[in-house]
C-alpha cells in the first residue's frame, strides 16, 4: 500500500478503457491539455466513469481511441469553474504517467491522500441504517494551491469521523468513484448529473509534527476561496 507523505500527498493509480472521444481542454504556458473519460471496473461489475486530464506531451504513441486499455498514475485535482453565476468544484484525474495496458490488473482503482479536514464532517444513517460520513479534504499542492477532495466513509470509519475537527491532518486510502444523481431545480426541471468522490477504505490521523500546518482556519500555503456550490 502506497504511503501518503507530505512529499507524496496525492497519488492516484487507475486502469480501464477509454470511454469517450478525447477532446481539447485548455492550454497553459504553451502546453495543451486534453480530456476524456475512463471506464474503471469494480469487483461488483459496476463501472466508475472517471474524468481524465492529460498533457499533449504525454500522449505520444499512446492509443487513446475508444475502448483502448490504459494505465494511469497521477493526482486527483480540483478547480473552480463558474457555471450559471456560481462556483462549482470540478474534479479530474491529472495524469503524470500513462501507458497502454498489456496485462490484467487486480486492483485498478487506488488513491492515497494526505490532507486536512476543511469542513465539519457530516455523519448520518442511510434509510437502511448504514452509517455514512461525508468529508471534504484539502490537499496542498505546489505554487500556493490546494485541491479540495470530497470523500465518503462507511461503517466504523464513518463513526470515527464524528470525532474529527476542522484542521485535523488525515491520511486516506481508497478508490475514486462516480455516482449519478438527479438534481431538481426551482423551475421543476430535473437534470441528471455525476458526482465524483473518494470512497474510503482506510484512514488515520497524522500526529503533530508534520511539515505542513493548519492555522486560524486556513492553510499557511493557501489563501481561502469559495470552492463549493
Amino acid at each position: 500500500m502506497t504511503d501518503c507523505t507530505a512529499d507524496n500527498n496525492n497519488w492516484v493509480y487507475v486502469a480501464g478503457k477509454v470511454d469517450s472521444a478525447i477532446e481539447f481542454s485548455h492550454e497553459m504556458y504553451g502546453e495543451g491539455f486534453y480530456s476524456f473519460h475512463l471506464a474503471v471496473p469494480r469487483l461488483s461489475n459496476h463501472v466508475d466513469r472517471l474524468p481524465i486530464t492529460v498533457s499533449e506531451r504525454l500522449i505520444g504513441e499512446i492509443d487513446l481511441n475508444r475502448d483502448a486499455a490504459v494505465v494511469i498514475t497521477g493526482q486527483f485535482r480540483s478547480y473552480n469553474k463558474l457555471i450559471d453565476g456560481n462556483n462549482r468544484l470540478v474534479l479530474t484525474v491529472f495524469v503524470r504517467e500513462i501507458t497502454n495496458q498489456t496485462e490484467e490488473i487486480k486492483n485498478p482503482n487506488q488513491i492515497c491522500l494526505n490532507g486536512y479536514v476543511c469542513k465539519p464532517p457530516i455523519y448520518r444513517l442511510t434509510p437502511f441504517k448504514r452509517e455514512i460520513a461525508d468529508l471534504l479534504i484539502a490537499v496542498n499542492r505546489a505554487y500556493n494551491k490546494s485541491d479540495y477532495i470530497p470523500t465518503i466513509a462507511w461503517g466504523r470509519n464513518a463513526r470515527f469521523c464524528q470525532n474529527l475537527e476542522v484542521g485535523d491532518n488525515l491520511k486516506i486510502w481508497g478508490r475514486i468513484q462516480s455516482r449519478e444523481y438527479q438534481k431538481r431545480y426551482p423551475s421543476g426541471e430535473v437534470v441528471a448529473k455525476t458526482a465524483y468522490e473518494v470512497s474510503v477504505s482506510k484512514m488515520e490521523v497524522v500526529k503533530e509534527g508534520s511539515d505542513e500546518t493548519w492555522t486560524n482556519g486556513s492553510f499557511l500555503k493557501y489563501e481561502t476561496e469559495d470552492y463549493m456550490e
